[in-house]
């Protein structure tokens, strides 16, 4: 999501969303901005479905048997907030911790490219998977780390990673910027943005409280279900296009 403060983004949505009979948006933010009604996006809960999958085994297949994985899915970017976690990860200096950077649009390799350079013993930089291939590799973590910094392009998004590691019942660390909060509801370990000492407390509580965090995943899992399944937004869908029929 590009930055909503950006002037010519902002007038051509607006020009768009003047034609449309039915305006969403998948962020409160965005919703306030441009008049919009929330609906969120959707995971497909059936795919990526823990009970599917072995974590040691996937581990294995990826390279990473051995190594706690703390793992983020997707394109660096500034706002993502990734050096957080590798700070966090230098301030723990657990010799068999990887930050494990999987996948992700060309955009973001010089950022992951950087990071390797800084720590090559700490990073670990995976390829590009297909769709249908991020159910096994989301397995492989430990846990996923979401650090978003407060920025307007932050609170715009909605982080796609968050419903991948949801819905594989992953211990989930991120901050507390923008939709964030309301969708992980007390069901993942939140911090301040740009806070790598509280982002190395909250990895250490994973990897101290194995049990604690299992229930922080399986609660991430039955929230995801419920509330972001693709039939849960289904739902969402058919009462706003009834309504709009009705009207």
């Amino acid at each position: 999501m590009r930055n909503p403060d950006d002037a010519f983004y902002t007038h051509l949505v607006e020009r768009l969303t003047g034609r449309a009979d039915v305006v969403t948006s998948n962020t409160r933010a965005l919703c306030e901005r441009f008049g919009a009604t929330y609906v969120p996006s959707a995971k497909d809960t059936a795919r990526f479905d823990p009970a599917l999958f072995d974590a040691d085994a996937c581990r294995r297949a990826l390279g990473l048997d051995g190594v706690r994985v703390i793992m983020f899915p997707g394109t660096l970017r500034p706002h993502k907030g990734v050096e957080d976690a590798l700070t966090a990860l230098e301030l723990l200096d657990w010799p068999d911790a990887r930050l494990v950077l999987v996948g992700g649009r060309e955009v973001g390799d010089r950022h992951a490219r950087a990071l390797g350079e800084r720590s090559a013993a700490r990073v670990v930089r995976l390829g590009r998977f297909g769709a249908d291939e991020m159910p096994a590799v989301v397995a492989a973590a430990h846990v996923v780390v979401v650090p978003q910094r407060d920025t307007p392009s932050a609170r715009a998004q909605f982080p796609m990673k968050l419903t991948d590691a949801m819905a594989m019942a992953k211990p989930i660390v991120s901050t507390r910027v923008g939709d964030i909060p309301s969708v992980l509801d007390g069901a993942a370990h939140l911090v301040a943005p740009s806070s790598p000492p509280e982002i190395a407390r909250a990895l250490e509580s994973v990897f101290t409280d194995p049990a604690g965090a299992a229930r922080l995943g399986a609660e991430a899992r039955r929230r995801c279900e419920a509330r972001f399944s693709t039939v849960a937004v289904a739902e969402i869908l058919r009462g706003i296009l009834d309504t709009h029929a009705r009207s």
